[in-house]
Formats: C-alpha cells, sequence, structure tokens
C-alpha cells in the first residue's frame, strides 16, 4: 500500500536550483492546487528590453515574431560566426531552442529530450524519472545514458539552456497575456498502462496522486488523448508549469495541439474512453 507524499520525494528532486521556489515546493501537491509564478534567475532582469517591447504590442503574431528575433540576434542564431562559432563548428550551432522543440516532439527520450530534461533539472531542480526507461538509480545504466546524451546535446551548442530560459519566461509572458486571471489549464494524457505511473496514493476508484517525470507532454483535447492510450489522464496543471505550447510560436513548429509541462507530484483523474 503507498502512503501519500504532498511534496516531492527526495529522491525526485536537488537541494537546489535556480528559480524563486526550490522543488520541494513547485514539485509538491500544494503548488498544483496553489500555484504563485515562477521566475528564472536573471532572465527578465538581462532582456528587460524585449519584455517592455513584447508589453506594447497588442498583436500575438507580432509578439511571436519580434520574440524569434531577439532570440536570433541575442544569440546570433543566424550568424554563428558573431559568437565565434567556425564553419567545422556549424552542425553543432544549429543545435537552437527550436531543433530542441521539434526533437522533443519526435522522440521525448532522444538527444533533445535529455537536453531539455537536464535544463529542467538545472533550472527547476526536478530530476527525470524515465528516459528510455525508469530511472531510479542514480548510479545505474539508465541515468548514465541519459546523462550522456544530455551532455552530447550540449556539447558545442550555443547556449542551449539560455535559450531555453527565455523560451520558458515568453510563455509565461504570453499565457498570462492570454489568460489574465486563470491559474490552471485541464491538459489530458492518453496512457497505456497508469502501473507504469509511480502512484503515491489512490484517492478513489478513478483519482490518484502520482509523481510525473520531471517533463511531459499533454494536450488540452480529451478525444486526442484517447488515439494514444487506453486511458486518459486528467490533470489541472499550474499555468507556471507550462513551459511551452505549439500554437505559442504560430507557423514554426508542425504537430498536435501539445503542451510541455513540469513534473512533480500531481493529483489526476484517470478515466476509459
Amino acid at each position: 500500500m503507498t502512503t501519500r507524499a504532498d511534496s516531492l520525494p527526495p529522491g525526485a528532486r536537488l537541494p537546489i536550483n535556480r528559480c524563486n521556489l526550490p522543488a520541494s515546493i513547485l514539485g509538491s501537491l500544494s503548488y498544483q492546487a496553489h500555484p504563485v509564478p515562477l521566475r528564472l534567475d536573471g532572465v527578465e532582469e538581462l532582456h528587460r528590453s524585449l519584455f517592455a517591447a513584447l508589453d506594447a504590442l497588442p498583436d500575438p503574431g507580432e509578439r511571436a515574431r519580434l520574440f524569434m528575433a531577439h532570440m536570433a540576434a541575442a544569440f546570433s542564431l543566424e550568424h554563428p560566426e558573431e559568437a565565434g562559432y567556425s564553419e567545422t563548428a556549424h552542425d553543432r550551432v544549429r543545435a537552437t531552442y527550436l531543433r530542441l522543440l521539434r526533437g522533443w516532439a519526435f522522440d521525448p527520450d532522444g538527444l533533445e529530450g535529455a537536453v531539455f530534461k537536464g535544463w529542467v533539472e538545472s533550472r527547476f531542480g526536478l530530476l527525470p524519472r524515465h528516459h528510455g526507461g525508469p530511472i531510479r538509480d542514480f548510479s545505474g545504466d539508465t541515468y548514465r545514458r541519459y546523462m550522456e546524451a544530455r551532455s552530447r546535446g550540449l556539447y558545442g551548442a550555443n547556449a542551449l539552456e539560455a535559450q531555453l530560459d527565455l523560451l520558458y519566461s515568453y510563455c509565461q509572458v504570453e499565457l498570462a497575456r492570454q489568460r489574465p486571471g486563470q491559474t490552471h489549464l485541464t491538459l489530458y494524457r492518453g496512457v497505456n498502462r497508469v502501473a507504469d505511473f509511480e502512484v503515491l496514493q489512490e484517492q478513489s476508484r478513478n483519482r490518484r496522486v502520482v509523481l510525473l517525470n520531471s517533463l511531459n507532454s499533454f494536450t488540452p483535447e480529451r478525444e486526442r488523448a484517447g488515439e494514444f492510450g487506453d486511458f486518459i489522464l486528467e490533470v489541472q496543471v499550474p499555468l507556471p508549469k507550462v513551459i511551452f505550447y505549439h500554437r505559442l510560436l504560430p507557423g514554426v513548429l508542425r504537430g498536435e495541439d501539445e503542451f510541455v509541462v513540469l513534473g512533480g507530484v500531481a493529483e489526476v483523474e484517470c478515466a476509459t474512453h
């Protein structure tokens, strides 16, 4: 029989991170019920001019174009030689935030997924629970392979984690602007076996407290979630836990209406369809 854990278990978190709340709080059940904004260290200060300019634009498409132009300029994405890269390093320079997002959509357990989860580990202090297999032993082969993929993905790249810092901060600005006063999103995920999740407590026949992976994909469409498994998880996701959603950058990424969200302890509804 499992016992309830309102706070994030010690084995799923780091003691330090780079945002305004420790992992033990932002990954807790209490945070799911009562979220507050999450801010990454130094991002708003470093890019103050961008956020001021975004605030003055009423059209979301214009804001998206300005954001992408700022990313290209701030990280020399179109002219890597300005950042000190030679032609021989060109392949690694192509590893931008957009490539990471496309890689994540294609395979969350791939190299880009490892970089993404490593960024979550660094910035929010949430340790991965799955990458190509369950991660429970941090001296085991699965965690070692995850770390190797994370290192390969970051090697020779152009400040990938700093790019993700700015992407997350922009996402939060857009969510606050487009959904004023809203604190949660109802999102869904299709799964084949509920037992694949770490169940911390069974509250009722259809309601459970689970420990999600450090980073997860959900959809706002229940029917769409049903295409990916026999069971549908319904989760009330705090807006500050949304890292990215496909409509944030219209016309840039193809694919389903996906929301990429932080993990931790969460109360979920589980139903068949």
